[in-house]
């Protein structure tokens, strides 16, 4: 039976509204990814002094670190129009030669879960981000014919969470890629101070701490506590709708979020390794199989934070709990998993 998680980075419908609100949307507005920023400010710079386009963009990284936003600021940075679409939702070629002639000088095209585009449509892609054009077969059988059609210069930004899934022509047609990465905790919290602002929430200091550090990392997952805080603290506070400290707490126990920010699937995923697979390794489809969880979440949700943190380690022969996880869990390891700690380098991206 799948888990519902509270921590999560994937967005849900109701909750769309509440993350438009609270996204930045100019560049001095984004909080964190200070390299990222600093790489793309140049280059809007470098484009606005140029009066050009800006040229391809590729963002990758878990889910919930700001891909979106970015490609939303760089349109708001240089006065484009930017139509959003997504790799599963472009089905056919004809459907991404509507989008794209549809635009006009400078516009931006967003393509999330990038990866997921087909071979077919992938194909259209490329002479429209290298030459501008889309190359159109009329007919069929021997006297098919292709027509290459101008398109204006638009912008490709592409976002993914797995960027080695993406094929190579793709990938090298992108002119700038970045990496996103976790967040450090002082910029989760200049994120819920934002985010409290906007929503007029009385968060104090201590409690946006506490939130911060039970993020994961991720701002989509702080403002969404946050949220989950609030609707607590108006509840079973006093009645001023103010978020202290203790509030905060009470909150993210009720919901299960311990002081690293694990969740009940995290915990139940490393219990499960634990006991019935001695601590690993162990692969990632038996993981899956173990916690009835889908192969995807495990590998884009679940684990990268896990390995970010040190309580997970991926090694040749599969996934292995690390001596942090042990002692996390509050459980002694046996002999055999001790002594394979040494073989077990933990990574997020290798």
């Amino acid at each position: 039976m799948t888990i519902e998680r509270v921590s999560t980075a994937e967005v849900a419908p109701e909750e769309l509204a509440l993350e438009t609100t609270v996204r930045p949307r100019r560049l001095d507005e984004f909080a964190g990814q200070e390299r990222v920023k600093e790489n793309l400010a140049i280059l809007l710079d470098a484009a606005r002094h140029r009066s050009e386009p800006v040229d391809h963009i590729l963002l990758y990284g878990p889910p919930g670190l700001g891909k979106t936003t970015l490609a939303n600021i760089v349109a708001a940075e240089v006065g484009a129009q930017i139509r959003t679409t997504s790799g599963p939702a472009i089905e056919r070629a004809g459907d991404l030669a509507a989008v794209l002639t549809s635009l006009g000088q400078g516009d931006i095209l967003f393509i999330d879960e990038i990866h997921r585009l087909s071979h077919v449509v992938e194909e259209i892609l490329y002479p429209a981000m290298e030459d501008f054009a889309l190359d159109v077969v009329l007919g069929k059988g021997p006297g098919a014919r292709t027509v290459r059609l101008q398109i204006e210069h638009v912008t490709v930004i592409g976002a993914t969470t797995r960027v080695g899934s993406i094929t190579g022509p793709l990938r090298e047609r992108f002119g700038a890629t970045y990496r996103l990465d976790y967040y450090t905790q002082p910029e989760l919290e200049q994120i819920l101070r934002r985010s409290a602002g906007i929503l007029d929430i009385a968060l104090a200091p201590t409690a946006a701490e506490i939130v911060a550090q039970r993020s994961r990392g991720t701002p989509r997952i702080a403002n969404r506590l946050l949220k989950r805080v609030r609707d607590f603290a108006q509840v079973r506070g006093s009645g001023d709708g103010a978020v202290s400290a203790e509030l905060a707490t009470a909150a993210l126990d009720l919901m299960e979020i311990d002081e690293r920010g694990l969740d009940a699937m995290d915990r139940q995923l490393l219990r499960a390794i634990a006991k019935h697979h001695a601590g690993g390794p162990v692969g990632l489809q038996t993981m899956a199989a173990t916690i009835s969880e889908p192969v995807e979440t495990l590998e884009d949700v679940v684990e990268p934070y896990l390995m970010q943190i040190g309580l997970l380690a991926r090694t040749s022969r599969g996934r292995q709990l690390t001596a942090g996880a042990w002692e996390h869990l509050g459980l002694t390891p046996p002999a055999s998993a001790a002594s394979a700690q040494q073989q077990a380098q933990p990574g997020l991206f290798d």
